[in-house]
């Protein structure tokens, strides 16, 4: 045979069996080739297997002191209810690895409940726990879920977000966390037994029950509706941490009632005789209080970890403003900054946001509705403005909806 003729060798994959031609670049060694399809896939599955292992294989768990203080990284006061989430997390895992001590003592799980007004930060505890934690973890809303069979969310898929989370291990997610807001909407009606199914209220009460307590559940892998000739998967729930979070909003009338502060006619502390605040009043919640407003004693018993948060003042909600790592302001000022401009807040306008947001009596979450407004004409104009060097807003930008002060590098200035 010719030279000529010859044929050139095809190289090929060693994992997939593409050829040079059929793929973007092919790596060779000695006797082996990989193709970029497969480094990509190997790349993630090494990924996959990280996320996978656990705390004690990937390093200690962080100390109750080292939870805390990344939570203040995150999130603005609410101290006392940070100490308990911190430690509540630590012992979970210290219960989870008990084995080896020598003893026959089983450590029982602490479910958490959370009580606070809205805009304290109950949702974002959860989530900056999510951030610090190496641990699958899981936020689902009480919201959607309903009695099975209805329309709406079956229970079971409170555990589905865990697994999905977990990449699917079963092993990390018997392990992992979860997080229920809104547990306050599936409260009860009304306090006497209805002849009717409250299917989205007590029948979601009754069905969380075994779950927080500890069962076996059976759930579809892909979430969704339970068929008999599905695949499901069996999730023991007896190491899986539950914590609960609701605003209860009308549950400060029901302390108010118990502590008798209407007896005195003013609304006021019988002890101290000035009048409570909300955030004052959801400290001195009791079992019975929560009776009162909805929840079954059964599911009040599983949640025997209490913590109220309370309303955040003008300073708390100027810290929340400027302070964090993803603050607000400091959004804003990367926003800006984007476009080679500076964004100068005074101080006079950072006070007036407060004033509007203290009004509001929303907390933290009326903070960003405050600021796009007050940012939505500045955004708009800024791309399209030449040699634009900084923009100051004042309290008058704020409060009356005036001009900001427009800054330029040149005296040319863009119409």
């Amino acid at each position: 045979m010719s030279r000529k003729n010859a044929k050139m060798p095809v190289y090929r994959c060693s994992f997939c069996g593409r050829s040079a031609q059929e793929v973007e670049s092919l790596i060779s060694g000695p006797d082996v080739h990989i193709c970029n399809d497969c480094v990509q896939s190997a790349s993630e599955i090494i990924e996959r297997h990280k996320k996978e292992l656990s705390p004690s294989e990937t390093g200690p768990l962080l100390t109750p002191e080292e939870i805390k203080a990344r939570l203040d990284e995150h999130v603005i006061g609410q101290e006392h209810a940070k100490r308990i989430l911190a430690v509540a997390v630590y012992n979970h895992y210290k219960r989870i690895n008990q084995k080896g001590f020598g003893d026959d003592v089983e450590i029982e799980k602490s479910n958490i409940l959370l009580i606070g007004p809205t805009g304290t930060g109950k949702t974002l505890l959860a989530q900056s726990l999510a951030r610090i934690l190496n641990v699958p973890f899981a936020i689902a809303d009480a919201t959607v879920l309903t009695e099975a069979g209805y329309v709406g969310e079956d229970v079971e898929n409170i555990l589905v977000r865990l697994y999905q989370a977990s990449n699917f291990n079963l092993e990390q997610t018997q392990r992992g966390i979860i997080y229920i807001d809104e547990i306050d909407k599936i409260a009860r009606k009304n306090s006497n037994p209805s002849i009717t199914r409250d299917v989205s209220g007590e029948g979601v009460q009754q069905a969380i029950l075994k779950i927080l307590e500890g069962t076996v559940s059976s759930i579809p892998p892909k979430g969704g509706r339970k068929h008999p000739e599905q695949n499901m998967v069996h999730i023991d729930t007896r190491n899986i941490l539950f914590i609960c979070g609701g605003a209860f909003e009308g549950l400060e009338e029901v302390i108010r009632r118990r502590v008798g502060e209407k007896n005195i006619g003013f609304e006021q502390d019988v002890e101290s005789g000035h009048k409570m605040s909300k955030s004052e009043l959801y400290a001195r919640v009791e079992a019975e209080d929560l009776v009162h407003f909805g929840l079954i004693p059964e599911l009040i018993g599983r949640l025997p970890v209490l913590s109220a948060l309370h309303e955040l003042d003008r300073d708390a909600l100027l810290r929340v403003l400027t302070e964090p790592k993803n603050a607000l302001l400091k959004q804003y000022k990367k926003l800006i900054q984007m476009e080679g401009v500076e964004l100068i807040f005074k101080e006079d306008a950072l006070n007036a946001v407060i004033d509007i947001a203290l009004k509001t009596k929303t907390g933290a979450r009326s903070l960003r509705s405050i600021m796009e407004k007050v940012m939505l004409d500045i955004m708009f104009r800024i791309p399209s403005m030449e040699n634009l060097k900084s923009v100051t807003i004042n309290a008058d930008v704020v409060a009356k909806g005036k001009e900001p002060v427009f800054e330029f590098s040149t005296d040319k200035k863009s119409a």
